[in-house]
């Protein structure tokens, strides 16, 4: 309560927030405009309650795919430009590694770098993005459909996607958090009521229409039950994003004047979920490549082989005598890239052999590890083993409302489902922004101080 109060007494927060908020309703806005030429279908809604990978499409747009905004490629292709640029910093194209040792001016020349291929990715996804929701029935196109048209369309939703790049830099340089991840976080918050409705409604309010008493208990009872399990899955991914493997270092120095060396005491903290939800936005992206590469060859989507790449979707597999079994193929492959992507990416956040040098030059080491090559396979194992725990929540996590919609745990709302990747962004962002507020009334009382003992 006492923090809450500080932050209204500060003028330069509440600024912040205000404008925050005002950037978000124009997005919100513009997330209402359908792009001219274009009508959406029932079909799309139904889709974005579905646990797949035009769902994860409208997430990463903030919600602005539902009904084929301007805005509908969101940040994605930014997202994924991001993505690719950091993995070619990796030593695998010389000249943007060397930009990144290059300080201000290197982040500059890459951030021009990433702007540029986020067109080129823009226009191919937004093509794949037109041709797999018209061949789906998602939209209609009340144009002639004809190269020009296309360009058309596309022209408008990578003009929608880069002013919301621009509202997002806005939001980071003069609003609160990052403003990337602040869009994306407004749009699953947008969604968490009208979840909670939804259930409501289920169990809660159609029995009660029904007059039926026991009825109302049950569902009732399982509303309250649905709830809790929110809250614990919330409460698990939260711990998740905070949990950390501490790494005893001491440094070596010296002290004052004197030759004698002082050793310090420190950590070198791990995050369990070192990667965050980028594995779980590659691993989709390859699930939905194969129908984006399709739409440019057939205009049958529906081919059943492109259901082994579809993680709501079971296979029908021929068995003895004539039978047939169901495999969820989609499932296990999302989990398989989830995991793989996870060890992938820390290791390219956590870089032992760099990490080791690092402590060798400035006279640090880990008690009881040998600097040098002992100290880079010790790092190496703690990482790996991290990992395994990290790349396993963020897999349930992902991978839970995909599970309860296949089992139909929901009878067939796949709405209700819970988990996915909207919680692990909206607890990372949710974090981010108290640590920013956080900083800012540490700042105002830290002046408050000084203005104090200036008066005195």
């Amino acid at each position: 309560m006492k923090k809450i109060i500080s932050i209204f007494k500060n003028k330069e927060i509440m600024g912040r927030i205000f404008f925050t908020i005002m950037i978000l309703l124009v997005i919100r806005i513009g997330a209402a405009i359908t792009v001219p030429g274009v009508t959406p279908s029932g079909e799309l809604n139904n889709a974005m309650n579905q646990a797949n990978a035009v769902a994860l499409m409208d997430l990463l747009g903030g919600g602005a795919l539902s009904n084929f905004s301007i805005f509908a490629l969101g940040v994605s292709p930014y997202i994924t430009s991001q993505i690719i640029i950091q993995l070619l910093q990796k030593d695998v194209l010389p000249a943007l590694t060397e930009l990144s040792k290059q300080g201000q001016y290197g982040r500059k020349k890459t951030e021009m770098a990433t702007r540029y291929l986020t067109l080129m990715l823009g226009a191919v996804q937004g093509y794949g993005i037109i041709k797999t929701m018209e061949n789906s029935d998602y939209i209609t196109i009340n144009l002639e459909t004809n190269f020009w048209t296309y360009a058309y369309i596309i022209i408008i939703l990578l003009a929608g996607s880069m002013l919301v790049m621009w509202l997002g830099d806005q939001i980071t340089t003069k609003g609160l958090g990052n403003g990337i991840s602040v869009i994306i976080f407004a749009g699953i918050v947008r969604s968490l009521p009208i979840q909670i409705s939804t259930a409501y409604k289920t169990w809660v309010k159609y029995n009660i229409q029904l007059g039926d008493t026991a009825q109302g208990v049950k569902g009732a009872l399982q509303f309250v039950v649905y709830v809790l399990a929110l809250v614990l899955i919330l409460a698990f991914v939260v711990f998740i994003e905070l949990a950390k493997r501490k790494i005893p270092v001491q440094h070596s120095g010296k002290s004052g004047g004197q030759t004698q060396s002082m050793s310090k005491a420190s950590f070198l903290p791990i995050k369990v979920n070192s990667a965050g939800v980028i594995p779980v936005i590659f691993a989709s992206s390859i699930m939905m490549a194969p129908s984006v590469i399709a739409s440019f060859i057939t205009s049958d989507t529906s081919a059943e082989w492109l259901k082994i790449f579809s993680y709501s979707e079971t296979v029908t597999m021929p068995w003895f005598n004539g039978d047939s079994w169901e495999m969820p193929w989609g499932l296990i492959i999302y989990v398989v890239l989830i995991v793989l992507f996870s060890f992938f990416y820390s290791s390219l956040q956590i870089d032992p052999e760099t990490l080791a040098e690092n402590f060798r030059k400035n006279g640090s080491y880990i008690p009881g590890i040998r600097p040098g090559n002992e100290t880079e396979r010790y790092v190496k194992k703690v990482v790996n083993r991290v990992t395994c725990i990290g790349a396993a929540a963020l897999t349930f996590i992902a991978a839970l409302p995909v599970v309860l919609t296949l089992t139909n745990i929901f009878d067939g709302n796949s709405s209700l489902a819970i988990g996915g990747t909207g919680l692990i962004i909206a607890a990372g962002v949710s974090l981010e922004l108290s640590h920013q507020i956080d900083g800012l009334l540490a700042g105002k009382t830290y002046d408050e101080v000084q203005a104090t003992a200036g008066r005195e």
